[in-house]
């Protein structure tokens, strides 16, 4: 049996001169070069988020911040993309949460740093995380099934669609300056961070701070 594949390798790989410059003028996608399935990169981004859950269908109640444990979440990237941090932030009380990938930040890597950052939270407080199309996020169906909670996803090229992540980050960089490694930070060193904004007063919760604004609905919980 000869497969398609093999068929389109002989097309382009094996033809010759005038022969094969005009052969690919007749296949459907008049494409002069065969690019195999494995190798197409934009579908290979594209595809692992083919069935997720996009932004448009995520409930009201995450929207208006009525209820709390909808989050929001990027990477902060260092210098040459070689390092990053995770960074995770609550939509309802702007608590932040700081993700140690000391080593790469695949999708695994990634995935492994939220269950366990998130895993000790109640259930009404991880309702839901919303990220972009970065590939770091290609492991989304692991994270909602230990997490048990959706992921949805931004539309292409919209940040805004994250603004309370976005405006975040760029607090962080006031310790997380652009263009540097990032990979020298331990995780005793994120926690130091991180509790330091979670301490500081914010005008959009009435100056109270978000780790405040956190317990209360912790205590609520319990």
């Amino acid at each position: 049996q000869i497969s398609h594949e093999t068929i389109y390798q002989c097309l382009y790989v094996q033809s010759r001169g005038e022969l094969r410059k005009d052969l690919y003028r007749y296949l459907s996608l008049s494409r002069p070069k065969r690019v195999s399935r494995e190798n197409q990169h934009a579908g290979g981004r594209a595809k692992p988020y083919r069935d997720a859950l996009k932004i448009a269908s995520r409930p009201a109640e995450a929207e208006d911040r009525a209820v709390p444990g909808h989050w929001e979440g990027d990477l902060i990237i260092g210098a040459g993309g070689k390092s990053a941090i995770g960074t995770l932030v609550e939509r309802s009380t702007r608590f932040t949460i700081l993700l140690h990938l000391p080593e790469r930040h695949t999708a695994d890597a990634v995935a492994e740093a939220m269950i366990t950052a998130m895993g000790d939270l109640p259930a009404h407080l991880r309702r839901s995380v919303t990220w972009d199309r970065g590939t770091e996020m290609s492991g989304y169906d692991r994270i909602q099934l230990e997490l048990q909670a959706p992921v949805y996803f931004c539309d292409p090229h919209s940040p805004w669609q994250r603004g309370t992540n976005e405006n975040t980050n760029r607090l962080l960089r006031h310790w997380f300056a652009k263009s540097t490694d990032l990979s020298g930070y331990t995780a005793e060193d994120l926690k130091t961070i991180q509790d330091k904004l979670n301490r500081r007063p914010r005008p959009t919760l009435d100056l109270q701070t978000p780790a405040q604004a956190l317990n209360q609905m912790l205590q609520q919980a319990a």
